[in-house]
């Protein structure tokens, strides 16, 4: 579909491959340097669709977009930007943009969501929501690395809904601070931020620390206590490691996702949850529902969005950004100025980073208080990494392990936890059955369901394979051959 498009970014070369990438696919391209004339075009009635760059040298492209809309909202605006942080994917979505697109970007994406703006079906416009905090200084994700550009795309789009959101990832990769995000630049912003970790509530306490208990409820409760549902109502509840849940606490949750009320421990009364639910988690949910140990139903009705903040090492080229950000809060707090020279960021960038951004945080933080170097050098940070010896939390799966060491390590739970009640007889078939399990369910998810592919892949007979899928009742993906 042919169609004008307006194109705006004082940046001449993008001007020039825009104008002939969008040309050549059969539509007629008006370019421009300034916000001036997008704006005299719109104004004129002209263009079926935007694209435009944030900084200009006479206006600010999302503070033009308002403006555009409140003439023409049926106007679909594309936003550019090279100031890629999650506060400028907010404020393009809140904005009213159709979509916003990071540079540098590939030619084939803008091309393709190009197409989508033009062929997307008209929504009405929605109200403009309350501005979001400005400054750089306040941000609470750091990293403009492509799987957090993706992230903060995702969050753009949440931030003007209730959806209830999932977020996984290794400890230290900073849920919470995404939970907080949500909260701070979404609609709920009014309301208060009540955070919860499941893991750090003793099991018979985390019904009453959820919905509150009466006074008389149980021993202790000498008076009635509110509990976090009631402490978020109007804003946001954030259940850090929801995978630690006890399975009671779980079905009465599921009731409250279900009917969108609860009564406290003791009572009778329903209350109604005003809030918006982010949940969290480092542990694979998937696997604790095969175990018994998570409910499948609240595991749907908690995952409808799905966030997963990748390990700093999926993200190296943002350590010298998180690294400046860490030494400037250092700065911010009393401790003296510091920076890292090359050699310092490139051995950052190589180390693995067990603890994640966390652990990166603490050395920077040590670097900024244990020196009199104003530049730090590599010499320095190689000696902090040889010295802080990563310890894992307890319950967290290994970041890097061969699969020997990894059935080693479980085989020496089991005869720790048995060794008053082995059983008499079949445990290497015992031990086989449940590697074979998951090797082969895994074998037929990586081949789609295809078990021509999965034999070959396993290097057995098509015949055993079946055979072995109809022993240990394998489940073969409906659908899929």
């Amino acid at each position: 579909m042919a169609a004008t498009i307006l194109v705006a970014d004082d940046d001449s070369a993008i001007r020039t491959v825009l104008t002939q990438a969008l040309t050549r696919l059969g539509h007629d391209v008006r370019a421009t340097g300034n916000a001036a004339t997008l704006w005299r075009w719109c104004e004129a009635g002209e263009g079926d669709l935007v694209i435009t760059d944030v900084i200009m040298p006479d206006e600010n492209g999302l503070d033009l977009i308002p403006r555009i809309k409140r003439i023409r909202p049926e106007l679909r605006i594309i936003v550019m930007s090279a100031q890629n942080t999650l506060l400028t994917a907010v404020k393009a979505t809140e904005r009213g943009a159709f979509e916003y697109l990071p540079k540098p970007f590939d030619l084939k994406d803008l091309v393709g969501l190009v197409e989508r703006a033009l062929s997307a079906p008209h929504t009405p416009a929605r109200e403009m929501s309350e501005p979001s905090p400005d400054g750089d200084e306040a941000l609470p994700l750091i990293g403009r690395s492509a799987a957090m550009q993706e992230i903060y795309r995702v969050m753009a789009r949440l931030m003007p809904t209730d959806l209830t959101v999932m977020v996984t990832g290794e400890s230290g990769t900073g849920k919470e601070l995404v939970a907080r995000a949500l909260h701070d630049y979404g609609k709920r912003r009014g309301g208060p931020f009540v955070a919860i970790n499941m893991a750090a509530i003793p099991r018979e306490l985390i019904e009453s620390e959820l919905f509150g208990h009466e006074k008389g409820a149980f021993t202790g409760a000498t008076t009635r206590s509110s509990g976090r549902f009631e402490q978020a109502q109007g804003g946001t509840l954030f259940l850090d490691e929801i995978g630690d849940m006890p399975m009671e606490a779980q079905t009465r949750l599921l009731r409250v996702l279900q009917e969108g009320e609860y009564t406290t421990v003791g009572g009778r009364t329903p209350i109604r949850a005003d809030v918006r639910i982010v949940a969290a988690t480092h542990r694979d949910l998937r696997h604790h529902i095969r175990q018994g140990l998570f409910r499948e139903d609240l595991f749907y009705r908690l995952n409808v969005v799905p966030i997963r903040l990748p390990p700093l090492r999926e993200r190296t080229e943002d350590i010298p950004a998180l690294a400046r950000h860490f030494l400037e809060q250092a700065a911010a707090e009393g401790l003296p100025l510091k920076s890292l020279d090359r050699g310092a960021v490139d051995r950052l960038k190589q180390h693995r980073w067990p603890g994640n951004v966390r652990e990166l945080e603490n050395l920077v933080r040590r670097l900024a208080a244990l020196y009199a170097q104003e530049v730090v050098g590599v010499d320095v940070v190689e000696a902090e990494l040889a010295d802080a010896a990563p310890v894992a939390d307890a319950g967290d799966e290994p970041a890097s392990e061969g699969l020997g060491a990894a059935v080693e390590r479980h085989l020496k739970d089991y005869f720790a936890a048995h060794k008053d009640g082995l059983p008499a007889s079949g445990l290497y078939d015992r031990v086989l059955q449940e590697i074979e399990r998951p090797l082969i369910t895994l074998s037929l998810g990586a081949t789609k369901g295809n078990q021509i592919k999965a034999a070959q892949l396993l290097g057995l007979n098509r015949n055993t394979l079946r055979k072995k899928i109809r022993e240990l009742d394998i489940q073969v993906i409906r659908g899929l051959k």
